[in-house]
């Protein structure tokens, strides 16, 4: 599984000579406890015991992550910090400029990996020059998965503009069956928020809104039309959506009870998991109006300083393990997700996996890539759950889209 080119072998004498400790086990903190993930995640336990470390899980479930950044406050703040956490975006940086973070400059040095992780994943995995986490992958969050069975037989085709997503669901829905399966959790939401706006305003529009957070833009009558656009969706949900997880809607459309999920590419590894192939059993696109764009988020795992020098050894050898380009295709082949380094071949990877690859370099080199919303890659957690909450209320009903918008100017404002 490991990559010992010379790069690799270079890195593994480094760890050595930094200490001649035999390497601990890690204890490792994430919430992938879905179907998918936990074969994703077998990939590194599977690379680290090869190596002879152990792996301690510490899986708490919330796809979104927020109750495991939870339970890491109450960790660090009881001085008992995991040996590596799963993170996103601002979560990672917030934490590095608390000075909890390690460095991983001697191993990202030996690996080279300033040349081949895409600057966009660098400003959340570096800190003042300092390397603090090892980027797992590269998910986007402006995906569609559609049942074909389901569509083939209402003579459905893959809608490319709203219009015809709007006609779509409203068919499958005239035939009795769910439209769109959704899980009623704030994060989720905002995950559909993400491509909605998108397919409203374009990349520059989201830019203003979710990155300068552009009074001007979060009140406009483009975010009044994309909240439109979310009540539309939320007509053609069924009415137990409310608390269900994420991996669960997946299901749904797997099993033909319904026809769309609009997700994040996690939701990949959900229909790989149940041995389905992309373009005959399920379609993957963009939400209708987006395409040519990409909102990402990265998977990382950040390393927490910690005394131990067995504990620091594991960290450089889990870390340099996460980037080795067999790893990387080997992970993101079962994860549903695209490498988070740019020399892996696409070889390995699915229809979907080699269309994920090539929208997310077309997406860099157009400046059409951005830091998804929902996944706290476009601002800062008190402005991220500032408007989850205005998404979420609109959805279940509790603001019109007019007044959605204007909540959501001011919902910033204060989260700031």
């Amino acid at each position: 599984m490991r990559y010992f080119g010379k790069k690799s072998m270079m890195a593994a004498a480094l760890l050595a000579s930094t200490s001649m400790a035999s390497a601990a086990d890690v204890e490792v903190l994430h919430w992938w406890t879905s179907g998918g993930e936990a074969a994703a995640l077998n990939v590194l336990k599977d690379d680290l015991a090869g190596q002879s470390i152990g792996w301690n899980d510490m899986p708490v479930a919330g796809g979104g992550g927020e109750s495991a950044m939870t339970v890491l406050r109450a960790r660090v703040t009881a001085g008992d910090p995991p040996t590596a956490v799963q993170m996103l975006g601002f979560d990672i940086l917030d934490w590095a400029e608390e000075g909890a973070l390690a460095n991983l400059n001697d191993v990202a040095a030996a690996e080279g990996w300033d040349a081949v992780v895409p600057a966009a994943l660098q400003a959340f995995a570096k800190h003042d020059g300092q390397w603090i986490s090892a980027p797992v992958n590269v998910h986007s969050t402006n995906w569609v998965w559609a049942n074909k069975a389901v569509l083939d037989e209402l003579g459905i085709a893959q809608p490319t503009t709203w219009a015809e997503f709007e006609a779509a669901m409203a068919a499958v829905k005239a035939a009795g069956k769910t439209a769109l399966a959704h899980g009623g959790q704030a994060w989720q939401e905002a995950t559909m928020f993400d491509g909605v706006v998108l397919s409203v305003g374009g990349v520059d529009f989201y830019r203003k809104a979710f990155i300068d957070l552009d009074p001007e833009a979060l009140g406009s009558d483009m975010m009044v039309e994309a909240f439109d656009r979310m009540a539309t969706l939320r007509s053609y949900v069924d009415d137990n959506f409310s608390g269900r997880d994420w991996n669960l809607a997946s299901a749904m459309v797997i099993n033909g009870d319904a026809a769309f999920q609009i997700m994040g590419d996690w939701a990949k590894g959900e229909f790989l998991n149940a041995g389905k192939t992309p373009g005959e059993d399920f379609l993957c696109f963009r939400v209708p109006g987006s395409a040519g764009t990409v909102s990402f988020n990265s998977d990382q795992f950040a390393m927490f300083a910690v005394e131990s020098a067995d504990a620091r050894a594991s960290q450089g050898a889990m870390a340099a393990s996460i980037m080795s380009p067999s790893f990387q295709s080997a992970f993101n082949v079962v994860k549903g997700s695209v490498p988070a380094r740019t020399d892996v071949p696409n070889d390995d990877f699915d229809a979907c996996g080699k269309q994920g690859m090539a929208e997310l370099a077309a997406a860099a080199d157009s400046d059409s890539l951005v830091g998804s919303m929902a996944h706290g890659h476009a601002n800062r957690a008190s402005v991220k759950n500032a408007m989850y909450d205005v998404v979420t209320a609109h959805f279940n009903g509790e603001y019109d889209s007019a007044t959605a918008a204007e909540e959501l100017v001011t919902a910033v404002e204060l989260a700031q």
